[in-house]
């Protein structure tokens, strides 16, 4: 046999064997190569399977975007992959590198920290009005009675406020306030003074412009650790994914020091089930740099010593249906921002907000709302719902 000829058959046998091994992975969790239902993947190259035994996440969500595979519901396709665990039968020198690299360095420092406003939350305004809500609230909407994405908006921002008890008056600090949607909230309904804390420039000048005259709402743009003043009450919603684990106790630290003795922080944020497991390796390239979601046992050590956590309120199911409408108005406003992002961000934002709603349909993970007091609440603390 010539050379060309074995290595024809060596890459054959090994082809062969990728589809074998993904074909019986994928079997586990109810999906089938190239079969005829919505959640079975379609490939359109063989190297699909093989990119995806060696890279994970990582190498499927980019063969994605190269256009190399297809399924018609990718959020199905995802939540049976993830109810499956099937992650778990998937390991390389790529993923233990970067497991490692998050475990041993401090991705979120303070001069990394700004990687993220400029990469991920400076996109366009535009952009962002168009995908979210009219108040542009970019984390989980609270579902328990709302009929569309406006409505579970508005009621998760409520909830905030009676779960931290705003009054009339008060001084509240919102740490990684985005657009400035919480903020703008709980001063025209509850009478507060409020400031918010962000990296991104995009979000600062926007936020400012969506000010009512004389509203007592202000931007700061600033890495929550040079945060200094003292407040009231402190809300964080959807900052904590950004802060790494280096830095949760630091974190906490900046919320005891600017939190007055009787007031209370709400942390609100997306959860994981194990603190060992690394960042998505795909969701870090190309969504959220350096990002990296705690785990419940991470935020009970880094809040030692300092707040007693008051109440703890898991909604992660919400999670899914506000993603599934993000994606809805991305769907249709696609055609105003095709010309300027391209089709290859098109495959990259849908495999994001899909691939996001099959893990929270699979309880993959989870959404916390933590009340944590200084020195506990007198009497004890009533739960709000």
């Amino acid at each position: 046999m010539n050379r060309i000829a074995r290595n024809f058959t060596s890459f054959f046998n090994a082809q062969t064997a990728a589809y074998d091994l993904a074909a019986d992975l994928l079997a586990k969790a109810g999906v089938r190569i190239n079969g005829n239902r919505p959640w079975d993947i379609q490939l359109k190259d063989p190297g699909v399977l093989d990119r995806a035994l060696a890279q994970g996440n990582l190498g499927l969500g980019e063969a994605y975007m190269d256009g190399q595979w297809e399924a018609g519901q990718l959020d199905e396709f995802f939540f049976r992959l993830l109810n499956a665990d099937l992650e778990h039968h998937i390991s390389s020198p790529t993923l233990m590198f970067h497991a490692a690299r998050a475990r041993l360095f401090n991705l979120q420092g303070h001069k990394r920290a700004w990687k993220v406003g400029e990469f991920h939350y400076d996109l366009g305004n535009d952009f962002y009005a168009a995908m979210l809500d009219s108040r542009m609230t970019y984390t989980c909407g609270y579902w328990k009675q709302a009929r569309n994405l406006d409505d579970a908006q508005e009621a998760k921002l409520d909830l905030v406020c009676r779960k931290l008890g705003l009054q009339p008056g008060m001084k509240v600090l919102d740490i990684g306030c985005g657009w400035g949607s919480f903020m703008t909230y709980a001063a025209e309904h509850y009478g507060v003074d409020c400031v918010g804390a962000t990296i991104s420039a995009d979000q600062v000048n926007y936020g400012r412009e969506l000010i009512k005259p004389g509203m007592p709402v202000s931007f700061v743009l600033k890495d929550y650790r040079d945060l200094d003043q003292s407040f009231d009450r402190i809300v964080s919603l959807g900052m904590m994914e950004h802060v790494g684990r280096k830095n949760y106790k630091e974190y906490m630290r900046v919320a005891h020091r600017c939190l007055k003795g009787n007031g209370l922080f709400l942390l609100h944020t997306i959860g994981k089930k194990e603190a060992s497991t690394a960042p998505d390796p795909w969701i870090d390239r190309y969504i959220f740099p350096n990002g990296d979601i705690p785990a419940l046992s991470q935020i009970a050590a880094a809040a030692e010593d300092r707040f007693v956590i008051e109440d703890l309120h898991n909604f992660g199911a919400d999670y899914d249906k506000t993603l599934m409408a993000w994606h809805d108005n991305f769907e249709a406003a696609w055609p105003q921002f095709s010309e300027q992002y391209g089709e290859r961000f098109y495959r990259m934002w849908r495999y994001y907000l899909l691939s996001c709603a099959g893990s929270f349909r699979a309880r993959h993970i989870q959404l916390w709302q933590i009340v944590l007091a200084k020195k506990g609440v007198k009497g004890g603390y009533q739960r709000v719902s």
